[in-house]
């Protein structure tokens, strides 16, 4: 690969899909930013995103075995089960990290489509997340939810490809488990006037080195791959 990536203009979806069939076994993450670092606006992503993002983002889930995502976001954008992928053929999952079972009725909606409930043991037992049979129950970790544990189970489940769609304190939590294999970034040309908040401890010494796959522009939105050197 050439060192300089040009600036490759994209008609629409249907071109744009293409760069991100290839999904990895293991993690990618999908996140939009706004210019100044945001990472939503008035707690919601949708205000940064347009119509050829969010058609990105259902594509992607067609490439995905499961969608990851936490529960402030999952309550915050009223996630619902996932519908049938026209890119794929395939309908992933939808797993959700929560400590409380706070989960939004538009998820529990369609009980043939329960989602999964990611949470630690501790949690199962103070609010006995176990006697619900609205969702599907992964404990992994004892005190609190340990996303390597949870990974490995997932993939044990049948589910290798992960697609994570936040928030940012999830995301942390993977990357400081050095755990994410693809982030797929779109910069959204917009002011939100606030910051991205920062990395915690985690457990990486040094940050992970990834390289530029490509970069993509429509309509003045910018759509970034990177992936593992």
């Amino acid at each position: 690969m050439s060192e300089e990536l040009p600036l490759r203009a994209v008609s629409g979806l249907d071109e744009l899909i293409d760069y991100y069939r290839a999904a990895p076994v293991g993690v990618r993450a999908n996140m939009i930013f706004s210019a100044d670092g945001a990472a939503a606006f008035a707690g919601r992503v949708g205000p940064l995103s347009d119509p050829t993002d969010q058609q990105l983002l259902v594509a992607l889930r067609g490439f995905a075995d499961v969608v990851l995502v936490g529960a402030a976001t999952a309550r915050a954008e009223s996630y619902g089960p996932v519908k049938p992928s026209a890119t794929a053929g395939r309908t992933a999952r939808i797993a959700v990290v929560s400590r409380s079972g706070r989960l939004p009725d538009s998820l529990l909606a369609d009980p043939a489509q329960r989602p999964i409930l990611v949470t630690s043991a501790r949690a199962v037992s103070e609010h006995g997340l176990d006697r619900d049979k609205r969702w599907e129950l992964l404990i992994a970790g004892t005190d609190t939810v340990d996303v390597r544990a949870m990974v490995i189970e997932l993939a044990q489940r049948g589910m290798g490809r992960v697609l994570c769609e936040g928030g940012p304190t999830l995301l942390d939590e993977l990357v400081g488990a050095d755990l994410v294999d693809e982030i797929c970034v779109t910069l959204a040309p917009k002011l939100a006037g606030a910051r991205l908040p920062g990395g915690g401890d985690g457990l990486l010494s040094a940050p992970t080195a990834l390289r530029l796959d490509h970069v993509l522009n429509h309509r003045d939105y910018l759509y970034l791959k990177y992936s593992r050197r």
